[in-house]
């Protein structure tokens, strides 16, 4: 019971942060994410959400444990290490752009640190630490939410670029020009 009420919220929320990203892709100027304006509200509406999800994921992984029939060496072997990795690129670089910026607040174009490898270092981070976790907790529920969150990490570039555009223009046509926007 308990795994359908929270696949269900899962479902829910990956959904509709899904839905507003390919409506921020379709529609640039009547855009939801980022946001049009960062208010008090701006970082409840952004982490509330994104903070439950990687709950339910959690949650899944530890209450599915073990239920898909993944030896365990290759579990912990092939899980864990991208859980560090991501987790260590994502509150390290998190911390440096600031955590207003990170959550849809004007700021300035980062460039340096992850970001002179990647455009998306935090969001590559996040889809390495969701992939970690499926494999590790081998749990059917947390792979059926981590691949829709997977799907609004891989969406939200797509919804950014634009804004990044009309915020940095040339500054940020030649970090696109020579930065891939993940790997």
């Amino acid at each position: 019971m308990m795994q359908t009420v929270l696949i269900i919220i899962g479902l829910v929320i990956a959904s509709a942060t899904f839905a507003a990203m390919l409506w921020s892709i379709a529609y640039p100027e009547r855009r939801l994410w980022p946001p049009r304006r960062y208010t008090m509200t701006t970082p409840i509406l952004v982490w509330v959400p994104t903070f439950t999800l990687f709950g339910i994921l959690i949650a899944l992984g530890v209450i599915e444990w073990g239920s898909l029939p993944i030896p365990t060496w290759l579990r912990f072997g092939v899980g864990l290490p991208p859980i560090v990795a991501g987790n260590v690129v994502v509150w390290s670089e998190a911390a440096k752009f600031g955590f207003a910026q990170t959550g849809g607040a004007k700021g300035s174009l980062r460039t340096s640190g992850m970001y002179r490898y990647s455009r998306n270092p935090q969001y590559v981070a996040d889809i390495a630490m969701i992939v970690g976790w499926t494999v590790l907790c081998a749990s059917p529920g947390a792979a059926l939410i981590g691949f829709l969150g997977i799907a609004v990490l891989i969406a939200a570039p797509f919804a950014e670029e634009p804004w990044l555009e009309k915020q940095y223009g040339s500054a940020f046509e030649d970090y696109r020009a020579t930065v891939r926007r993940f790997l």
